[in-house]
């Protein structure tokens, strides 16, 4: 009986790149919503990354400000706090201060953001039209 409950506990934990995923899979949508919400306020939105989690940010009076009324874009902290994330862009700002602006257009440029934890890795690839791809 013992021996079947540890392999049932050992089934249910999921593993750092699942759970890595999950955060991936996260991201990629609030993402995406981030970008639907600069087209509809018809102001700048950003994700942005800092120590151990990220924000999303709105463009107001040239001040970025946290989204502070739409609890689904608060920040949040990343499930490892050892989570390396970067991002490649052809977009060197971008790539510097780890942050991502979606503007009132519905096209920006494309990136692919690296979620790392040790040697589990996760992308995210953005193809500026709207697509968000865990991989």
């Amino acid at each position: 009986m013992g021996i079947m409950l540890g392999a049932v506990s050992l089934n249910a934990v999921q593993s750092v790149h699942q759970r890595l995923q999950t955060d991936a899979q996260r991201i990629s949508l609030l993402l995406q919503l981030a970008r639907e919400e600069a087209i509809v306020r018809n102001r700048q939105t950003a994700f942005e990354v800092f120590e151990q989690g990220y924000q999303f940010l709105v463009l107001n009076e040239n001040k970025w400000e946290r989204i502070e009324d739409l609890d689904t874009l608060r920040g949040r902290p990343f499930t490892f706090p050892e989570t390396k994330l970067s991002i490649i862009s052809n977009d060197v700002a971008a790539a510097e201060k780890l942050r991502i602006v979606f503007g009132r257009e519905p096209v920006s440029r494309p990136f692919t953001m690296i979620l790392r934890v040790g040697a589990d890795q996760v992308s995210i690839d953005a193809d500026g039209v709207g697509h968000f791809v865990v991989e």
